[in-house]
């Protein structure tokens, strides 16, 4: 008898029809508020759409993300929690589709999208072979088919394994993990590149890429201990996730938030020093007027303030505690993406109003949809892990 097949399997998670409904519901709002708003500010509208699509999808490749990581480095304590992460790719799908009607905002949203901004100016006519509605398409539509591949693959994989409990399906995974790892940091710089990015085609960043994709982490981390949380509360993970799984998810939340600013501070710091003026104009919309107050919320808000919160132990093992700082990180995560997009079309100061907040809900809904539809079809738990009962056992020194 293997290790995971002494574990109880917790079964699939019961979404109540009334909680379905609500993120219908929220789709349904999401819909007509972008549909109403792009009547009376298209501009507004597209950027709200382009903030939550880069979010929401950042969630998505988060999970796949997190999974592949688990099986590279052959990891023993997150057997209990992967499965909800896994979770998160059931999305993807979804974010093929608003990056399809991200095509039709695409004028609105990219100055290099404009010919008579291109001619005559040096810096755009130079980077146009690149920046092109064919070729960006292209690459981001193969992005999209690589990602729904692996992902399709290695969750596949992890999925039969609840049946048939064979270590050779985690031994496969382990072998798409590293080309996976590869195709992921090409594709998703490239993304960050193309669909924030060059929002301001002048301004470049090498950096700009694990920027994003410290954001990406630092709110898959929050998310999957926020989940994990929830579902804990029915007491469908009793026995299989401890106070241990927690604090290692809690060390992740607080190492990252770390990572995140680290990044962020050297990114800027270099630019700083280089004081080039197609790098500084950047930062310089960031701290001018009411966009000072959002510079200043991310130092505080998204670094400081999880910083200090789970530095102590007993707080990365406190579940409200933990929840507190998953719900502010997820939040910290949305200011920031809206920092890197709005200042492009709102010099004065955010722009937060019905419109940001029935745009981003709609997104949820369906992020909700997707989540739930996965957790209702599979097994919350990857109770063909080979490494089930030994994570469920797993105790610190």
């Amino acid at each position: 008898m293997s290790g995971s097949e002494q574990i109880k399997d917790p079964g699939k998670l019961v979404v109540p029809v009334a909680v379905m409904a609500v993120f219908g519901a929220m789709v349904v709002l999401g819909a007509g508020t972008f549909a109403l708003a792009l009547r009376s500010d298209p501009t507004r509208a597209w950027a709200s759409f382009i903030h939550n699509h880069f979010y929401f999808l950042s969630l998505g490749l988060g999970g796949i993300f997190f999974a592949a990581l688990q099986w590279l480095t052959g990891a023993m304590w997150s057997a209990p929690v992967r499965r909800v992460a896994e979770s998160f790719t059931a999305y993807l799908p979804v974010g093929a589709v608003t990056f399809a009607i991200l095509y039709f905002g695409m004028h609105e949203l990219y100055p290099w999208m404009h010919s008579e901004h291109v001619h005559g100016d040096p810096g755009l006519e130079h980077k146009a072979a690149y920046l092109n509605v064919g070729f960006f398409v292209v690459r981001n539509v193969v992005a999209f088919a690589l990602w729904i591949f692996f992902t399709r693959k290695m969750i596949g994989n992890s999925l039969k394994q609840d049946r048939d409990k064979d270590v050779a399906w985690t031994l496969r995974n382990r072998a798409w993990a590293p080309a996976f790892m590869m195709v992921f940091a090409i594709t998703y710089t490239m993304t960050s590149f193309d669909q924030l990015m060059s929002l301001d085609p002048h301004w470049f960043s090498t950096m700009f890429g694990v920027y994003c994709f410290a954001g990406l982490f630092y709110s898959t981390l929050a998310l999957t201990t926020l989940l994990t949380l929830l579902i804990q509360r029915t007491g469908r993970l009793n026995g299989i996730v401890n106070d241990n799984h927690l604090h290692d998810l809690g060390k992740l939340m607080f190492a990252f938030t770390v990572f995140w600013a680290y990044i962020g501070f050297s990114q800027f710091m270099l630019i700083w020093y280089a004081n080039m003026p197609e790098e500084t104009g950047y930062f310089a919309r960031r701290f001018n007027d009411s966009w000072l107050y959002v510079s200043i919320f991310l130092f505080v808000g998204k670094f400081l303030t999880p910083f200090f919160l789970l530095l102590q132990r007993q707080n990365k093992r406190s579940h409200g505690r933990l929840a507190f700082v998953g719900c502010w990180m997820m939040m910290a995560q949305w200011v920031d993406i809206l920092w890197l997009v709005q200042p492009e079309f709102f010099k004065t100061g955010p722009q937060v109003g019905w419109v940001e907040i029935g745009v981003m809900l709609g997104f949820a809904g369906a992020f909700g949809l997707m989540v739930s539809r996965f957790l209702s079809r599979n097994s919350i738990v990857a109770i063909g892990d080979p490494k089930l009962a030994q994570a469920v056992f797993h105790h610190h020194q």
